[in-house]
């Protein structure tokens, strides 16, 4: 299963979105560190390494911008330890 799957697995069964899109942004950093084929040092082996998930779910209502954000860093704590290198957060409830 590729890591944008997984993302999107881990997000639909723990938030129930109404939407959900899920942006792999790795090759607009091809020669960045941590991208392969960088040459730097701790380059990771996999290609998906970036993305942008925007996400409206009711359970984010009331819920703060850091309380969002830090939602879905805990259900994504594995692909972020595992290789995920860049995680950008739209994070909406519905009526936002």
């Amino acid at each position: 299963m590729s890591v944008k799957d997984r993302i999107r697995t881990r997000l639909s069964d723990a938030l129930a979105p109404t939407s959900l899109e899920i942006i792999d942004d790795s090759s607009k950093h091809a020669g960045h560190i941590g991208h392969p084929g960088s040459g730097h040092p701790g380059t990771m082996s996999a290609s998906e390494t970036h993305f942008t998930v925007k996400v409206v779910s009711a359970a984010f209502a009331g819920k703060t911008r850091l309380e969002r954000h830090r939602m879905i860093n805990a259900l994504l704590a594995d692909e972020l330890k595992g290789g995920v290198h860049a995680l950008a957060i739209e994070a909406r409830a519905p009526g936002d």
